[in-house]
């Protein structure tokens, strides 16, 4: 079994009255791609600052690599990229200017720069503004150039801070294609936060946020099947189906194109398909979604920013 490669027991950060992380825990596996989900304020920032070390905790136990935050830290920075929400580089220097000093904290220079920076490059398709100043890129180009500076030095771990917010689909493609191959290759481990359900929805493990605390925690098919519903479209039916339906206790719509019933899970579909099937030509079940999960677990709607 992989061992963990972020572990964290009882976290707690409260700034007077306001619980920003109230006593959670949770661990991310080597390799694994953990989502947070939260709105604004549920506490993902503040406790990927704590991991960084950016600010300090109130209590409770930080492991990277089994090595604690309060005591390895110098150990721990050298296996840790990072993106944040705001870009940290130097407006006025080139690309390669800013990539080249990045990694030079790290002792990467001469050819093993050169390697790293054109993989990346290639990668992200960046090699092309390799010489322009960081500060004129557009805000695709720049992310790209930040998540090139998480990667630079080759870390175990990668923290994404809603990296993909406001991007162009194809930045965002192209950010997934460099991190599912670098998982691949390099058993590279993923802590995003995000609001694109997509992107939670492909994740191994996501833990949902609210106030401060976790409020749900499992894979994404468990979640979306303990707190989402599923959908039953039917395109071809018999007209009797209408009436089996207005005698029923089932939640269901009808459209030009198709009538839809939601079901608690799976299960519930089939059963019901399998009763009517005399009356049914063409139908699809639709899994319940991580914005359903979001919203039945929290009772609010996760909006993208």
């Amino acid at each position: 079994m992989p061992k963990n490669i972020i572990e964290i027991k009882n976290l707690k950060k409260y700034y007077k009255d306001i619980k920003a992380v109230d006593d959670i825990s949770f661990s991310v596996r080597e390799g694994e791609f953990l989502a947070f989900l939260g709105l604004n304020g549920a506490g993902k920032s503040t406790t990927i600052n704590i991991i960084c070390n950016s600010i300090n905790k109130d209590s409770g136990q930080v492991f990277v690599d089994g090595l604690s935050i309060d005591k390895n830290m110098k150990e721990i920075k050298p296996k840790i990229g990072v993106v944040f929400q705001n870009n940290i580089l130097d407006e006025k220097l080139s690309v390669i200017d800013n990539l080249r000093i990045r990694a030079g904290l790290y002792g990467i220079d001469g050819e093993e720069f050169k390697t790293r920076l054109n993989m990346l490059a290639s990668l992200l398709e960046f090699s092309d503004i390799l010489k322009r100043t960081y500060g004129k890129l557009s805000g695709g180009q720049k992310r790209r150039i930040d998540i090139a500076r998480a990667l630079i030095h080759n870390p175990q771990i990668i923290i994404l801070d809603e990296p993909t917010t406001g991007l162009d689909p194809t930045t965002r493609i192209l950010v997934w294609q460099l991190l599912n191959k670098l998982r691949q290759e390099n058993n590279l481990s993923i802590l995003l936060t995000t609001h694109y359900m997509e992107e939670a929805a492909e994740a191994d493990y996501v833990v949902i946020m609210d106030n401060g605390k976790i409020v749900a925690s499992d894979n994404p098919n468990n979640l979306k099947n303990q707190y989402a519903y599923d959908f039953i479209r039917i395109y071809k039916y018999d007209e009797n189906l209408i009436a089996i339906l207005q005698d029923s206790d089932l939640i269901w719509t009808q459209t030009k194109a198709y009538i839809e019933i939601i079901v608690k899970n799976t299960q519930k579909a089939k059963e019901f398909i399998l009763k009517n099937n005399k009356l049914i030509t063409d139908f699809e079940v639709i899994k319940g979604k991580m914005d359903n999960v979001f919203l039945n677990v929290t009772g609010k709607h996760l909006k993208e920013f």
